[in-house]
């Protein structure tokens, strides 16, 4: 009987395994050569940091709401630099011009290229799922870029909070791996 059970107990351990999670995903990515963690640094701190996002992932509720609801809870996960974010594009297009942009159920073909060159094409919702693309550009160039998704049920949901503090670090990663570091020394350190 003991051996039934625990067979019973494994099974049920396996198939919650293998349902889905609330957990964040992040994809594979992507940093250029060019990318460099202590020139975002430099460009955001103190500064007003521009994200545009495209789509909208809950299509129950106004496009709007979401995007002002989803700003707060970005700006709580936001990297290190003392950046505030905005969906407000500056007066005069700065050079160079750095921003986030997030494509929300992003095509699947959808490059970074493209989207730092003011591509953007979403592609079916997937009801219940956060998915978004998110590039960090400079001018027409893609620093880095990576997907992330979870299960969501709106902006408010504590698990789009927990994606975006992982989005965020993978995007603006400041390992040394990746450009040069804060004290300006390129790749691995030694």
């Amino acid at each position: 009987m003991r051996f039934k059970s625990k067979i019973v107990g494994l099974l049920a351990l396996f198939l919650s395994a293998c349902a889905p999670s609330s957990v964040s995903v992040i994809g594979g990515t992507y940093y250029a050569v060019q990318y460099d963690f202590a020139e975002f640094f430099a460009a955001t701190d103190g500064r007003n940091f521009q994200v545009i996002l495209v789509g909208n992932p809950f299509p129950n509720m106004d496009q709007n709401t979401v995007a002002r609801d989803l700003l707060p809870v970005m700006q709580a996960a936001k990297p290190r630099p003392a950046l505030t974010f905005t969906y407000e594009a500056p007066v005069e297009r700065p050079r160079p011009w750095y921003r986030l942009v997030l494509v929300v159920d992003s095509a699947p073909d959808l490059g970074s290229y493209a989207v730092c060159n003011g591509e953007t094409r979403t592609g079916p919702h997937r009801p219940g799922i956060f998915y978004v693309y998110a590039v960090y550009c400079r001018n027409d160039q893609a620093m880095s870029e990576t997907t992330a998704w979870v299960q969501a049920t709106g902006p408010d949901d504590p698990r789009v909070s927990e994606l975006f503090r992982q989005l965020f670090q993978v995007v603006f990663t400041d390992s040394p791996a990746y450009g040069r570091n804060l004290n300006g020394r390129g790749g691995m350190r030694n």
